[in-house]
C-alpha cells in the first residue's frame, strides 16, 4: 500500500510540483490548503491533474488553528491512510520595512509559517512514532539564513524552522521518524513571476546560476528526504538556491 504524504500549501505552485514528485515516488499525495479558497478554484486545479491522470485530494483547512488542522487530518486518515509523510510547506509574506510593521502583519505570518509546524506535525507525530516510520520536511527559505529587509517577520518564522527541525528530530530519530528542512531560494512561481519585470531582472542579477529555480528542483529535493532509504538524514536543511547563499 502507498504511503500517504500530506502536502500543505498543496495547490500553490511548489504544493503542485511537491505532489507530483511525491506520486513519482509511488506515495498517496494529498493536498492540504487554506479553508478560504473559492470551491471553483479547487475544483480547477483537480481537474487540471486529472488532466495529466493524476488523483490528488484535496482538503481545506485552517493551518494556524490547532482544532482545525486536527479535524482536517483525522478525516485523511480516515479517507485516505495513515499519515506517514508530512511536507509543511504552507506559508505567507506580509513584508513591510519593520518601522511600518503592524502587528497585523507580524501575526499573520507568524501564525501561519510558524504555528502551523506545531498545529499540523502534533496530529501526525504519535502515529508515525508508534509505526515505527515517518518523514517530515519543512519548508524554510533561504532569507530564513541570511535576512532579507522588509522580512523581519518572514525572516523570523523561516529561521525558526531550523530550531525546530533540529530538535524534533533528536526525539524521533530512533524511532524511525526523520525531521529535515529545505531553504529554496528564489523560484519560478507564479508570485515570483508577477514581481515588475525590471525588479525581477536585478534579483537573478543576484543569483551565481543567473536563473529562477524550477519548483520541480525543490519537488525532487522533497522527494529525496522522504524516500524510504533516507533514513540517516535528519535534523539537516538543505539550501536549493543556485549559489546565492552557502551555510
Amino acid at each position: 500500500m502507498s504511503k500517504v504524504a500530506v502536502v500543505t500549501g498543496g495547490i500553490g505552485g511548489l504544493g503542485t510540483a511537491m505532489c507530483k514528485a511525491l506520486i513519482e515516488q509511488g506515495r498517496r499525495a494529498v493536498a492540504v490548503d487554506f479553508h478560504g479558497l473559492k470551491p471553483e478554484a479547487v475544483d480547477k486545479w483537480q481537474a487540471d491533474r486529472k488532466s495529466e491522470g493524476l488523483d490528488i485530494p484535496v482538503y481545506l483547512g485552517d493551518v494556524t488553528n490547532f482544532e482545525s488542522c486536527a479535524e482536517v487530518c483525522k478525516k485523511i486518515e480516515a479517507e485516505v491512510g495513515p499519515i506517514e509523510i508530512l511536507v509543511n510547506n504552507a506559508g505567507i509574506t506580509r513584508d513591510a520595512l519593520f518601522h511600518k510593521m503592524t502587528p497585523e502583519q507580524w501575526d499573520a505570518v507568524i501564525k501561519t509559517n510558524l504555528y502551523s509546524l506545531f498545529n499540523m506535525t502534533k496530529q501526525v507525530y504519535e502515529g508515525m512514532t508508534a509505526r515505527g516510520w515517518g518523514r517530515i520536511v519543512n519548508i524554510a527559505s533561504v532569507n530564513g539564513l541570511r535576512g532579507q529587509a522588509g522580512q523581519t517577520n518572514y525572516s523570523a518564522t523561516k529561521a525558526a524552522v531550523y530550531g525546530f527541525c533540529k530538535a524534533l528530530a533528536q526525539e524521533c530519530v530512533r524511532k524511525g521518524v526523520t525531521v529535515n528542512s529545505i531553504s529554496p531560494g528564489y523560484i519560478g512561481t507564479e508570485m515570483v513571476r508577477a514581481i515588475r519585470e525590471d525588479v525581477l531582472q536585478k534579483v537573478v542579477a543576484g543569483i551565481p546560476a543567473a536563473r529562477l529555480g524550477e519548483p520541480s528542483e525543490i519537488a525532487r529535493t522533497v522527494a529525496f528526504l522522504t524516500a524510504d532509504d533516507a533514513g540517516y538524514i535528519t535534523g539537516e536543511d538543505i539550501t536549493v538556491n543556485g549559489g546565492l547563499y552557502y551555510h
